[in-house]
């Protein structure tokens, strides 16, 4: 017989008072190959009408938003882990080809690829006379 009820024990002491930031739970990779940048993100759980990609301003958004389903109150929930809300990440990409930013989304995974513009020489050399 246990005498310590369940919501004792530590594990849920952590799960109830310790928060985790929204961003955790959209984790990426970011790289450069062939000229562009790659940003590969985890969205478990949400289909692609779920998702939103924006760039403004150098800036690349990225918006993954998922209403709870209706209770049902014929469930007796003895756990509840999955999330549901709004998820937001936000890239400084720079001066970037937005026209042609593409992305595809697939078994959960995110793949956003981002054309770098060509720099241009800002820097000049100015004669002394």
């Amino acid at each position: 017989m246990n005498l310590i009820p369940r919501k004792y024990y530590l594990d849920d002491f952590f799960d109830n008072f310790l928060t985790v930031p929204e961003e955790s739970n959209m984790k990426c990779d970011i790289y450069e190959k062939d000229g562009n940048y790659h940003i590969e993100m985890d969205i478990p759980g949400f289909d692609k009408k779920d998702i939103q990609v924006e760039c403004n301003k150098g800036y690349l958004t990225i918006t993954a938003e998922k209403e709870q389903e209706e209770r049902d109150e014929q469930k007796k929930y003895i756990r509840r882990e999955r999330v549901y809300g709004k998820y937001k990440r936000e890239f400084y990409l720079g001066d970037v080809q937005m026209d042609h930013i593409d992305a595809e989304f697939k078994d959960g995974i995110l793949k956003i690829t981002v054309p770098r513009k060509e720099e241009v020489e800002t820097k000049t050399s100015i004669e002394i006379k």
